[in-house]
């Protein structure tokens, strides 16, 4: 084989090739032509490394073929399978076998269909013997071919081939040393013409007859190669029957549910799909099955026509409503229990009753598996009657369980006792809805008896008015949560003898409310102002709890789980307020992974990260308290830390976050359903009758009954409530002008962004353009800053620049101490580079400080340091910073309840001076329309939304007009 010369007439060619192992394969190859522009015998293999030189003759369609093929050429094949450095001949001499010849064929065969499908307008030849790669020009057959397969039957034997059609006519390919190119699915070299075929044949149902007429089933084998054999060809393909019977049969199929109940384990529905008197389960994604039956000596063969599309919308039908598939068997489903409590073998009763009218509608039929209980299937309500007397209201009620009507007082023993399973008349079970044990168990623990009524004395009428307020009585917690209700009548507990420092009021109030929520098992959310002391609160919990341990010679641990950033704040507070707390801080990537040492310390304090890391040990050990500060951060349910905070187990729960509603109203019942699974019923209940309502369409009774419901178990306290005794804090607006290089930029962008933004509004698509929405607004906030934050080109000045540091250099000058926030990293940095050329000092914080309690430390202590520079979101929660007595805000934030929080560092408990907070607006830019903006929508803002993301989201068209306008 001589080199192809590039600057002479060449082709590129693809050459169909069987190699000796591998089957066949398809090569590329560059051919030189001669004078008269016919093939010469000089010719090279290309490879994508080697192309170069002939890219010229190449289009786009052969460089990704010549890259595809690569994949199939044998040097390429054995690196992947072999990962030491082997000649061919040894690879394929010593390594190669059929085993491994199974593996790696189908994978060459799905690159060989991709090329085959690619090579229509190329020059596509059979290599001879040889290996000249243009011996013939092949043809690639313009439509897949169609098979027949014939079975004729007679009392001896059953004779089976296939006849091939091409267009209508039928090919002969017996005895034509027709060759099976690929096996699935099958590609037929057959005279120079590459074959492919309807209804995925395998060239393997073809490969006997090229060079057989037919094969011979004896009459002694038939019944199991019908079975095995012939069933699942007539399913697949066409067949022609001469003495058997093969019978198309088309059915409207009823979708069937059937319930496997479980005692002890977890309840399965299996769905299945009933064409006439022929069932199969789901999953199966045939457009034909087959049912062979026996009548004597006749075979009949049923093909039943099942609807693919319509099998697919029943599947998504239930995967909607909230089941979820199993990993072993696709047509079985089992559903997410409500909580903890659930008795996982009743959660799909449950299912099937509270969903059964939307199944009914769907034509759902429901079954059950023979020789198990029998459940009845159906709607579960109650309807109360009260009737007042003198003293007392008599209650009259009756329970609905599907068509049967049962007397309310007869499941009283049941929802005392949660016995779930009540026995119908019929001999059926109906299942009482796990909710009616919180929402009943109230009313059947504070009535008599008396004949066949139950009686409430009329001192318990705060019960009759829950279920006199709508829908939400399926969701109270009943008699404790009346209790709860009543928080000045909380009794008081004693203070731990050996902690350290003084309980402020509104704190001992806390202090007690915790003992309160541990006496009657309930778990609370502490969600005080920032600089109120939830850590000081919590801490003389655990303080009181390490004193009843010495006092009854035991021992438990509790669990607290943080921001990373929090951890040295723990470690100080505990130390300063707790000094007899053994604590363990269990961070690091060098930790100890030996748990049991917990057991030996009376607070373990950790971060969601590690637990998300190591929940598999964490889950083996119960705590007595599991602690969540900064409990937002597990707000999103479908997030890895709160499916593994869910996972721990212990005695008490309590969370501590000063936002609990970060986001959305969404972000309550995760953290809601950590410390008291239930209570807002499930997620999708909850999106349904709580999220949607009050967010979309702006529900505020929705609004005011969710806030009725967690009130009991939420305990918040603002500033201005209980810190009587702090100093005041003056907050002033501070209007910079841009400089007219700083204007002119702005201007430039805005009208960018504006006229994008305005067609939008006008042609509809503003909702999918939010992302550009924010992008927009964010990135001419940082020009109203300094444009330097988006050009380092920028050689101008900026107004707000300007102004802060005239200001900042006034200040520092009269000796106090500045907390400088910005949400922009970028910002803080044109400071630093000011302040270093300067030679001013600075304390420096943002989410890649490592040290953040040094760096505290240090301007706390250090008189030195004036001026502290801190992004939003890294210094905005876990910082004591009392020494400052200025703030600077340097960008408005779209929440100000986020900028409250940057404030509360200093303006907290144990700051002596005035706090001053100066704001600085940039005029005529969006950051004066966001300010305006903030004021129209406080309530929903201060309430819900906190996030650039949810803030954008609430802005209407006419917003972002008034805003770019």
């Amino acid at each position: 084989m001589l080199r192809v010369d590039s600057s002479k007439p060449f082709k590129v060619v693809y050459s169909l090739c069987k190699h000796e192992y591998l089957g066949w394969l398809i090569e590329p190859h560059v051919v030189q032509l001669n004078s008269d522009g016919g093939f010469s015998l000089t010719y090279q293999r290309l490879f994508s490394n080697t192309i170069q030189e002939f890219s010229k003759e190449f289009d786009e369609i052969d460089f990704k073929l010549i890259k595809l093929l690569d994949e199939t050429e044998q040097s390429h094949v054995i690196k992947r399978y072999y990962k030491k450095l082997i000649r061919p001949a040894e690879f394929f001499a010593r390594i190669f076998d059929d085993k491994l010849f199974q593996i790696i064929r189908p994978k060459i065969e799905k690159r060989l269909i991709e090329a085959i499908t690619l090579l229509r307008h190329k020059g596509f030849y059979l290599m001879s013997r040889e290996g000249w790669p243009v011996d013939h020009l092949l043809e690639i057959a313009e439509e897949p071919a169609s098979v027949l397969f014939h079975f004729r039957r007679n009392e001896e034997e059953t004779r089976y081939f296939p006849t091939i059609k091409y267009k209508g006519t039928r090919i002969e390919f017996m005895f034509k040393d027709a060759q099976i190119v690929c096996n699935e699915p099958a590609w037929l070299l057959l005279e120079n013409v590459v074959y492919n075929f309807q209804d995925e044949m395998e060239g393997k149902k073809l490969q006997p007859f090229l060079n057989k007429r037919f094969i011979s089933i004896p009459k002694t084998s038939e019944k199991n190669y019908f079975e095995r054999f012939v069933a699942p060809l007539i399913e697949k393909h066409n067949v022609f029957a001469d003495g058997f019977q093969i019978n198309t049969e088309k059915f409207d199929a009823i979708p069937v549910l059937k319930v496997d109940f479980i005692p002890g384990g977890t309840s399965r529905l299996e769905l299945l799909f009933k064409y006439g008197e022929y069932t199969f389960p789901a999953g199966v994604g045939r457009k034909v099955s087959v049912r062979m039956q026996i009548e004597g000596d006749d075979y009949i063969f049923h093909r039943i026509k099942r609807s693919q599309l319509w099998e697919k919308n029943k599947l998504d039908e239930l995967l909607h409503l909230g089941l979820k598939k199993t990993t072993d068997l696709f047509s079985q489903f089992e559903v997410e229990p409500v909580s903890e409590e659930t008795d996982p073998a009743l959660s799909i009763i449950e299912w099937l009753n509270t969903n059964h009218a939307a199944l009914a509608e769907l034509n759902f039929v429901i079954e059950q598996v023979e020789g198990k209980k029998r459940f009845l299937f159906g709607t579960s309500k109650v309807e109360l009657d009260f009737q007042e007397n003198n003293d007392w209201f008599d209650l009259k009620a009756v329970v609905f369980f599907g068509p049967y009507q049962i007397p309310f007082i007869d499941l009283r023993h049941h929802i005392l006792n949660k016995i779930r399973e009540y026995v119908l008349p019929s001999g059926e079970i109906a299942i009482i809805p796990e909710e009616w044990f919180a929402q009943y168990g109230n009313l059947m623990m504070f009535t008599e008896l008396h004949g066949q009524h139950l009686r409430l004395k009329k001192h318990h009428i705060g019960l009759i008015a829950d279920y006199a307020n709508s829908e939400l009585a399926t969701i109270t917690m009943g008699r404790k949560l009346q209790m709860l209700s009543a928080f000045e009548e909380i009794e008081e507990a004693p203070v731990p003898v050996n902690f350290k420092g003084v309980l402020r009021p509104y704190q001992k109030a806390g202090y007690d409310w915790f003992h309160f929520l541990r006496k009657y098992h309930f778990g609370g959310c502490l969600a005080d102002d920032m600089g109120l002391g939830k850590t000081v609160q919590t801490l003389a919990l655990l303080q009181k709890i390490k004193e009843e341990n010495v006092k009854e010679g035991t021992l438990s641990t509790s669990l607290i789980i943080m921001p990373t950033s929090l951890i040295y704040n723990w470690e100080n507070e505990a130390g300063k307020f707790a000094p007899e707390l053994k604590i363990l801080v269990h961070t690091g990537s060098l930790r100890n992974k030996d748990l049991s040492r917990f057991l030996e310390y009376d607070v373990v304090l950790t971060t969601y990260g590690i637990t998300r890391v190591d929940i598999e040990l964490m889950v083996h050990i119960y705590f007595h308290y599991i602690i969540l500060d900064e409990s937002q951060n597990i707000k999103n349910p479908a997030s890895k830390a709160y499916k593994a905070v869910r996972q721990l187990k212990s005695k008490n729960k309590l969370i501590l976050s000063g936002t609990p509603v970060e986001n959305t109203v969404n972000d309550l019942w995760a953290q809601m359903s950590f410390i008291n699974p239930g209570l807002l019923g499930t997620q999708t209940f909850f999106q349904n009758d709580f999220t949607n309502p009050i967010e979309k369409k702006k529900d505020d009774e929705k609004a005011k009954k969710l806030l009725a419901l967690i009130k009991p178990f939420v305990l918040r306290r603002t500033k201005n409530q209980v810190a009587k005794e702090l100093p005041d804090k003056t907050e002033q607006l501070f209007y910079c002008r841009m400089t007219d290089d700083q204007a002119e930029y702005y201007e430039n962008v805005k009208s960018e962004y504006r006229n994008a933004l305005l067609d939008s509004l006008e042609d509809g698509t503003y909702v999918k353009s939010q992302i550009q929405v924010l992008q927009g607004l964010t990135r001419l906030r940082q020009i109203a800053n300094h444009p330097l934050m988006v050009d380092k080109e920028y050689e101008g000045e900026s107004g707000k620049f300007e102004n802060v540091i005239h200001t900042l250099e006034n200040v520092l000058a009269e000796g106090h101490k500045v907390l400088v926030f910005s949400q922009f990293v970028k910002q803080l940095d044109i400071y630093r580079a000011y302040l270093d050329k300067e030679n001013v000092t600075y304390a420096y914080l943002d989410g890649s400080t490592k040290n953040r309690g040094e760096v505290v430390e240090g301007f706390q202590r250090n008189d030195e340091i004036k001026l502290f520079l801190i992004s939003l979101k890294a210094g905005g929660v876990g910082l004591n910073l009392t020494e400052a007595d200025y703030v600077f805000l340097l960008d408005p934030w779209w929440n100000p309840a986020v900028e409250q929080q940057a404030v509360d560092r200093t303006h907290r408990i144990g700051q002596t001076k005035n706090v001053f907070i100066y704001k600085f607006i940039t005029k005529d830019s969006v950051e004066e329309k966001i300010l305006a903006l903030q004021n129209r929508k406080r309530i929903v803002a201060e309430t819900l939304i906190t996030t650039e993301e949810s803030f954008v989201k609430s802005l209407s068209p006419e917003d972002i007009r008034d805003i770019l306008n």
